[in-house]
Protein backbone atom coordinates (compact mmCIF):
# COMPACT_ATOMS: atom_id res chain seq x y z
CA UNK A 1 0.00 0.00 0.00
CA UNK A 2 2.60 2.42 0.99
CA UNK A 3 4.32 2.00 -2.75
CA UNK A 4 1.18 2.63 -4.52
CA UNK A 5 0.66 5.70 -2.52
CA UNK A 6 4.67 7.22 -3.49
CA UNK A 7 3.82 5.52 -6.94
CA UNK A 8 1.15 7.71 -6.88
CA UNK A 9 2.73 11.35 -5.39
CA UNK A 10 5.69 11.10 -7.43
CA UNK A 11 2.99 10.90 -10.77
CA UNK A 12 1.01 13.67 -9.64
CA UNK A 13 4.88 15.46 -9.16
CA UNK A 14 5.35 14.64 -12.56
CA UNK A 15 2.26 15.60 -14.19
CA UNK A 16 2.34 19.08 -12.27
CA UNK A 17 5.75 19.57 -13.55
CA UNK A 18 5.60 18.67 -17.01
CA UNK A 19 2.57 20.59 -17.47
CA UNK A 20 4.16 24.10 -17.03
CA UNK A 21 4.62 26.15 -20.42
CA UNK A 22 6.83 28.06 -22.03
CA UNK A 23 4.73 31.14 -24.13
CA UNK A 24 7.06 33.67 -25.83
CA UNK A 25 6.26 37.17 -26.98
CA UNK A 26 7.75 39.04 -29.43
CA UNK A 27 7.67 42.41 -31.61
CA UNK A 28 4.23 41.97 -33.84
CA UNK A 29 3.88 38.59 -32.93
CA UNK A 30 7.56 36.97 -34.59
CA UNK A 31 7.36 33.30 -35.79
CA UNK A 32 4.00 32.71 -34.11
CA UNK A 33 4.76 34.18 -30.77
CA UNK A 34 2.08 36.50 -28.78
CA UNK A 35 2.30 39.75 -29.82
CA UNK A 36 1.08 41.22 -26.61
CA UNK A 37 2.03 40.34 -22.60
CA UNK A 38 -1.30 40.50 -21.96
CA UNK A 39 -2.60 38.12 -24.65
CA UNK A 40 0.13 35.94 -23.44
CA UNK A 41 -1.09 35.92 -19.81
CA UNK A 42 -4.63 35.23 -21.00
CA UNK A 43 -3.59 31.77 -22.37
CA UNK A 44 -1.50 30.99 -19.88
CA UNK A 45 -2.14 28.40 -16.79
CA UNK A 46 -0.99 28.65 -13.09
CA UNK A 47 3.04 27.73 -13.05
CA UNK A 48 3.61 28.85 -16.92
CA UNK A 49 6.40 30.73 -17.54
CA UNK A 50 6.51 33.69 -20.05
CA UNK A 51 9.47 34.67 -22.34
CA UNK A 52 9.61 38.15 -23.67
CA UNK A 53 11.68 39.22 -26.38
CA UNK A 54 13.27 42.81 -26.62
CA UNK A 55 11.94 45.26 -28.55
CA UNK A 56 14.49 46.94 -31.28
CA UNK A 57 15.71 50.14 -30.57
CA UNK A 58 14.53 49.34 -26.81
CA UNK A 59 10.72 50.00 -27.46
CA UNK A 60 8.19 48.91 -25.36
CA UNK A 61 5.38 46.72 -25.10
CA UNK A 62 2.85 49.57 -24.69
CA UNK A 63 -0.06 47.74 -22.54
CA UNK A 64 -1.50 48.11 -19.09
CA UNK A 65 -0.97 44.07 -17.52
CA UNK A 66 -2.62 42.57 -15.19
CA UNK A 67 -1.58 39.38 -13.96
CA UNK A 68 -3.73 37.24 -12.23
CA UNK A 69 -2.31 33.85 -12.21
CA UNK A 70 1.27 32.70 -10.85
CA UNK A 71 3.40 33.24 -13.94
CA UNK A 72 7.01 33.89 -14.36
CA UNK A 73 7.62 36.73 -16.60
CA UNK A 74 11.83 36.41 -18.38
CA UNK A 75 14.04 37.99 -21.06
CA UNK A 76 14.32 35.78 -24.29
CA UNK A 77 17.84 37.62 -24.84
CA UNK A 78 20.22 36.96 -21.95
CA UNK A 79 21.41 39.58 -19.85
CA UNK A 80 19.22 42.12 -21.64
CA UNK A 81 15.38 43.74 -20.21
CA UNK A 82 12.55 44.36 -21.83
CA UNK A 83 10.30 46.82 -21.90
CA UNK A 84 6.88 47.58 -20.42
CA UNK A 85 5.26 51.25 -20.98
CA UNK A 86 1.96 50.72 -18.82
CA UNK A 87 0.94 49.93 -15.37
CA UNK A 88 1.68 46.01 -13.91
CA UNK A 89 -1.16 45.45 -11.89
CA UNK A 90 -1.07 41.59 -9.57
CA UNK A 91 -4.44 40.71 -8.46
CA UNK A 92 -3.93 38.69 -5.45
CA UNK A 93 -5.05 35.45 -4.60
CA UNK A 94 -3.98 33.16 -1.83
CA UNK A 95 -0.74 30.71 -2.96
CA UNK A 96 -0.74 33.24 -5.78
CA UNK A 97 3.34 33.26 -7.06
CA UNK A 98 4.55 36.43 -9.85
CA UNK A 99 7.95 37.02 -10.86
CA UNK A 100 8.81 39.31 -13.02
CA UNK A 101 12.83 38.80 -14.11
CA UNK A 102 14.94 41.85 -16.17
CA UNK A 103 11.70 44.47 -16.50
CA UNK A 104 11.82 47.83 -17.06
CA UNK A 105 8.66 49.10 -16.03
CA UNK A 106 6.25 52.26 -14.44
CA UNK A 107 3.98 51.26 -11.51
CA UNK A 108 4.35 47.86 -10.41
CA UNK A 109 1.18 47.16 -7.62
CA UNK A 110 -0.40 44.48 -5.69
CA UNK A 111 -3.97 45.81 -6.01
CA UNK A 112 -5.76 44.35 -2.45
CA UNK A 113 -5.15 42.53 0.37
CA UNK A 114 -4.90 38.82 0.02
CA UNK A 115 -7.36 36.04 1.73
CA UNK A 116 -6.46 33.23 3.38
CA UNK A 117 -3.75 32.52 2.27
CA UNK A 118 -0.78 34.97 1.15
CA UNK A 119 0.50 36.32 -2.13
CA UNK A 120 4.45 36.54 -3.10
CA UNK A 121 5.67 38.98 -5.49
CA UNK A 122 9.24 38.27 -6.50
CA UNK A 123 10.95 41.29 -8.88
CA UNK A 124 14.67 40.75 -9.77
CA UNK A 125 16.99 42.57 -11.75
CA UNK A 126 14.35 44.90 -13.15
CA UNK A 127 14.36 48.99 -13.15
CA UNK A 128 10.94 50.26 -11.84
CA UNK A 129 9.47 53.88 -10.65
CA UNK A 130 7.56 52.80 -8.53
CA UNK A 131 6.61 49.53 -6.19
CA UNK A 132 3.54 49.05 -4.12
CA UNK A 133 3.19 45.73 -2.61
CA UNK A 134 2.37 47.14 0.67
CA UNK A 135 -0.87 45.04 0.96
CA UNK A 136 -2.88 42.60 3.78
CA UNK A 137 -0.98 38.95 3.46
CA UNK A 138 1.76 40.03 0.92
CA UNK A 139 5.42 38.75 0.93
CA UNK A 140 7.64 40.60 -1.24
CA UNK A 141 11.13 39.74 -2.51
CA UNK A 142 13.21 42.37 -4.57
CA UNK A 143 16.83 42.23 -5.59
CA UNK A 144 19.41 43.31 -7.78
CA UNK A 145 16.58 46.35 -8.83
CA UNK A 146 16.57 50.13 -9.52
CA UNK A 147 13.32 51.96 -8.06
CA UNK A 148 13.34 55.45 -8.60
CA UNK A 149 11.07 56.62 -6.36
CA UNK A 150 9.03 54.66 -3.01
CA UNK A 151 9.53 50.74 -2.64
CA UNK A 152 6.52 49.69 -0.31
CA UNK A 153 6.05 46.26 1.38
CA UNK A 154 4.26 44.99 4.05
CA UNK A 155 6.33 41.68 4.27
CA UNK A 156 9.68 39.99 2.76
CA UNK A 157 13.25 40.65 1.82
CA UNK A 158 15.02 43.21 -0.27
CA UNK A 159 18.41 43.19 -1.15
CA UNK A 160 20.95 44.72 -3.07
CA UNK A 161 18.38 47.41 -4.53
CA UNK A 162 19.13 50.73 -5.04
CA UNK A 163 15.91 52.67 -3.99
CA UNK A 164 14.46 56.29 -3.58
CA UNK A 165 13.07 54.94 -0.48
CA UNK A 166 11.82 52.14 1.12
CA UNK A 167 9.11 51.89 3.53
CA UNK A 168 7.57 48.61 5.45
CA UNK A 169 4.00 49.39 5.72
CA UNK A 170 1.92 48.23 8.55
CA UNK A 171 -0.99 45.73 7.76
CA UNK A 172 -3.40 43.80 10.03
CA UNK A 173 -1.83 39.82 8.44
CA UNK A 174 -4.54 37.38 8.99
CA UNK A 175 -2.30 34.41 7.30
CA UNK A 176 1.05 35.51 9.14
CA UNK A 177 4.05 34.90 7.60
CA UNK A 178 6.99 32.35 9.47
CA UNK A 179 10.23 34.62 8.62
CA UNK A 180 11.36 38.24 9.51
CA UNK A 181 11.52 41.47 7.29
CA UNK A 182 15.07 41.88 5.91
CA UNK A 183 16.54 44.90 4.29
CA UNK A 184 20.10 44.13 3.17
CA UNK A 185 22.96 46.32 1.65
CA UNK A 186 20.40 48.75 -0.33
CA UNK A 187 21.22 52.11 -1.70
CA UNK A 188 18.15 54.27 0.05
CA UNK A 189 18.67 57.77 -0.98
CA UNK A 190 15.24 59.12 1.12
CA UNK A 191 15.83 56.84 4.48
CA UNK A 192 14.55 53.49 5.34
CA UNK A 193 11.03 53.18 7.41
CA UNK A 194 9.74 50.39 9.68
CA UNK A 195 5.72 50.52 10.48
CA UNK A 196 5.42 47.08 10.60
CA UNK A 197 4.09 45.21 13.66
CA UNK A 198 3.45 41.55 12.82
CA UNK A 199 7.21 40.93 12.45
CA UNK A 200 10.78 41.05 13.48
CA UNK A 201 12.72 43.33 11.43
CA UNK A 202 16.45 42.62 10.56
CA UNK A 203 18.46 46.41 8.87
CA UNK A 204 21.50 45.06 7.52
CA UNK A 205 25.01 46.44 5.59
CA UNK A 206 22.72 49.46 4.37
CA UNK A 207 23.75 52.46 2.65
CA UNK A 208 22.16 55.86 3.18
CA UNK A 209 24.15 57.98 1.46
CA UNK A 210 21.87 61.67 2.67
CA UNK A 211 19.17 59.69 4.95
CA UNK A 212 18.12 58.16 7.82
CA UNK A 213 16.92 55.37 9.58
CA UNK A 214 13.41 55.84 10.90
CA UNK A 215 11.37 52.80 13.48
CA UNK A 216 7.73 53.47 14.04
CA UNK A 217 6.84 49.81 14.80
CA UNK A 218 8.16 46.91 16.34
CA UNK A 219 6.42 42.95 16.89
CA UNK A 220 5.73 43.40 20.36
CA UNK A 221 8.17 41.56 22.88
CA UNK A 222 10.48 40.99 19.50
CA UNK A 223 14.05 41.39 19.20
CA UNK A 224 15.43 43.23 16.33
CA UNK A 225 18.72 44.24 14.51
CA UNK A 226 20.07 47.60 12.66
CA UNK A 227 23.86 46.15 11.53
CA UNK A 228 26.51 47.50 9.55
CA UNK A 229 24.60 50.26 7.82
CA UNK A 230 26.12 54.04 7.04
CA UNK A 231 23.52 56.35 7.71
CA UNK A 232 24.49 60.03 6.62
CA UNK A 233 22.53 63.48 7.51
CA UNK A 234 25.28 65.66 7.42
CA UNK A 235 23.52 67.52 3.76
CA UNK A 236 20.05 66.28 4.52
CA UNK A 237 19.18 65.85 7.88
CA UNK A 238 17.72 63.13 9.70
CA UNK A 239 14.53 63.42 12.52
CA UNK A 240 13.99 66.47 14.51
CA UNK A 241 16.87 66.30 15.88
CA UNK A 242 19.19 65.54 12.36
CA UNK A 243 19.63 62.02 13.91
CA UNK A 244 20.35 58.84 11.43
CA UNK A 245 18.24 56.60 13.96
CA UNK A 246 14.76 57.34 14.67
CA UNK A 247 12.96 55.17 16.82
CA UNK A 248 9.50 56.37 17.47
CA UNK A 249 6.95 53.67 19.08
CA UNK A 250 3.03 54.55 19.80
CA UNK A 251 1.55 53.66 23.21
CA UNK A 252 1.35 49.70 23.60
CA UNK A 253 4.25 48.80 21.05
CA UNK A 254 7.12 47.54 22.64
CA UNK A 255 9.99 45.44 21.66
CA UNK A 256 14.25 45.26 21.93
CA UNK A 257 16.61 47.00 19.14
CA UNK A 258 20.20 46.09 18.76
CA UNK A 259 22.39 49.02 16.75
CA UNK A 260 25.66 47.24 16.37
CA UNK A 261 28.55 48.24 14.15
CA UNK A 262 27.17 51.36 12.23
CA UNK A 263 28.82 54.31 10.86
CA UNK A 264 26.62 57.25 11.59
CA UNK A 265 27.63 60.60 10.14
CA UNK A 266 25.51 63.42 12.52
CA UNK A 267 23.51 66.31 10.48
CA UNK A 268 22.11 67.31 14.38
CA UNK A 269 22.10 66.75 17.78
CA UNK A 270 21.26 63.58 18.15
CA UNK A 271 23.11 60.27 16.76
CA UNK A 272 20.23 57.61 17.82
CA UNK A 273 17.04 59.70 19.44
CA UNK A 274 14.68 57.47 21.24
CA UNK A 275 11.15 59.33 21.02
CA UNK A 276 10.03 57.15 24.47
CA UNK A 277 11.13 53.98 26.41
CA UNK A 278 8.90 51.97 24.84
CA UNK A 279 11.40 50.12 22.66
CA UNK A 280 14.17 48.98 24.47
CA UNK A 281 17.43 49.84 22.82
CA UNK A 282 20.77 49.59 23.00
CA UNK A 283 23.69 50.69 20.92
CA UNK A 284 27.02 48.11 20.70
CA UNK A 285 30.29 49.05 18.65
CA UNK A 286 29.09 52.37 16.48
CA UNK A 287 31.41 55.23 14.96
CA UNK A 288 30.65 58.53 14.51
CA UNK A 289 32.37 61.64 13.78
CA UNK A 290 31.28 63.61 16.57
CA UNK A 291 30.36 62.96 20.49
CA UNK A 292 28.20 60.22 20.91
CA UNK A 293 24.90 61.97 22.26
CA UNK A 294 22.01 59.44 22.59
CA UNK A 295 18.47 59.87 23.61
CA UNK A 296 16.60 56.37 25.79
CA UNK A 297 19.49 54.52 24.43
CA UNK A 298 21.42 52.33 26.37
CA UNK A 299 25.41 53.41 25.52
CA UNK A 300 27.41 50.01 26.12
CA UNK A 301 30.48 51.96 26.11
CA UNK A 302 31.74 50.53 23.38
CA UNK A 303 30.39 53.18 20.49
CA UNK A 304 33.82 55.62 19.42
CA UNK A 305 34.30 58.74 17.14
CA UNK A 306 37.34 58.48 14.70
CA UNK A 307 37.83 59.99 11.45
CA UNK A 308 36.28 58.14 8.16
CA UNK A 309 35.08 59.47 4.52
CA UNK A 310 32.32 58.59 3.27
CA UNK A 311 32.24 57.80 -0.45
CA UNK A 312 28.28 58.12 -1.86
CA UNK A 313 30.06 57.47 -5.43
CA UNK A 314 31.46 54.07 -4.48
CA UNK A 315 29.03 53.27 -1.29
CA UNK A 316 32.00 52.94 0.84
CA UNK A 317 33.54 53.88 4.02
CA UNK A 318 37.72 54.17 5.19
CA UNK A 319 39.64 55.40 7.51
CA UNK A 320 38.81 54.51 10.97
CA UNK A 321 35.76 52.64 10.45
CA UNK A 322 38.31 49.19 9.61
CA UNK A 323 38.14 46.57 12.55
CA UNK A 324 36.34 49.03 14.77
CA UNK A 325 32.87 46.77 14.40
CA UNK A 326 32.23 44.15 17.43
CA UNK A 327 35.67 42.17 18.06
CA UNK A 328 32.52 39.13 18.73
CA UNK A 329 33.24 36.00 16.44
CA UNK A 330 29.90 35.83 14.86
CA UNK A 331 30.80 39.18 13.07
CA UNK A 332 33.63 38.78 11.93
CA UNK A 333 34.07 39.87 8.38
CA UNK A 334 34.57 37.93 5.01
CA UNK A 335 38.28 38.02 5.17
CA UNK A 336 37.90 36.16 8.62
CA UNK A 337 39.02 40.11 10.41
CA UNK A 338 37.66 41.91 12.93
CA UNK A 339 33.93 43.61 11.67
CA UNK A 340 34.43 46.94 9.84
CA UNK A 341 31.78 49.58 10.97
CA UNK A 342 29.45 49.97 8.27
CA UNK A 343 28.37 48.21 5.10
CA UNK A 344 31.19 46.53 4.03
CA UNK A 345 31.23 44.40 7.18
CA UNK A 346 30.55 41.26 8.45
CA UNK A 347 28.77 38.45 6.83
CA UNK A 348 26.33 40.34 5.11
CA UNK A 349 28.91 42.22 3.28
CA UNK A 350 28.03 45.04 0.56
CA UNK A 351 30.21 42.81 -1.32
CA UNK A 352 27.93 39.99 -1.43
CA UNK A 353 25.34 41.53 -3.78
CA UNK A 354 27.64 44.77 -5.63
CA UNK A 355 28.30 45.00 -8.05
CA UNK A 356 24.56 44.57 -9.35
CA UNK A 357 25.83 43.10 -12.75
CA UNK A 358 28.78 40.64 -11.97
CA UNK A 359 29.87 40.60 -15.74
CA UNK A 360 26.97 38.57 -16.63
CA UNK A 361 27.18 36.08 -14.47
CA UNK A 362 24.36 34.70 -11.53
CA UNK A 363 23.69 37.43 -8.76
CA UNK A 364 23.32 36.53 -5.21
CA UNK A 365 20.35 37.91 -3.84
CA UNK A 366 20.41 35.93 -0.63
CA UNK A 367 22.99 34.43 1.40
CA UNK A 368 22.79 33.30 5.01
CA UNK A 369 25.89 31.31 6.96
CA UNK A 370 25.95 30.84 10.31
CA UNK A 371 27.40 33.57 12.43
CA UNK A 372 29.00 31.20 15.43
CA UNK A 373 29.98 27.44 14.82
CA UNK A 374 29.63 25.29 17.73
CA UNK A 375 31.55 21.77 17.39
CA UNK A 376 28.92 19.07 17.51
CA UNK A 377 26.13 21.16 16.08
CA UNK A 378 24.39 21.03 12.27
CA UNK A 379 26.07 23.58 10.20
CA UNK A 380 22.81 25.19 8.48
CA UNK A 381 23.98 27.39 5.58
CA UNK A 382 21.07 29.06 2.55
CA UNK A 383 21.68 31.20 -0.13
CA UNK A 384 20.20 32.07 -3.48
CA UNK A 385 21.20 33.85 -6.70
CA UNK A 386 19.32 34.29 -9.97
CA UNK A 387 20.33 34.49 -13.88
CA UNK A 388 20.71 38.03 -15.29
Amino acid sequence: MKKIVLFSAIACLFTSITSAADLYVRENGANGAYATVSAAITAATNGDRIIIKPKNANAAYIENITINKSLTFVSETNYQKYKLQGTVVITPLAGRVVTLHNAIANSVTISGATTGGRTTLNVFNSVLSFLDAGQVNATTNISGCTVDSETIISHGRCTGNAVGSLFVTQTDDTSLATDDVEIIANIASYGITNYQRNYAFKILNNFLPQSSISIWGVKNGSTNEITNNVADTRTSGGGQYGECITINLSTGNTGNISVYNNVLALGGDFLIYNYNSNATVSAFYNMSQSSFVLNNVANQGSNTSGNFTINPNSQSVSGANVNAGSPAVEYTDLDLTRNDAGNGGGSNSWSNYWPADSGNRAQINYLNIPRRITTGTPLNVSGSGFSK
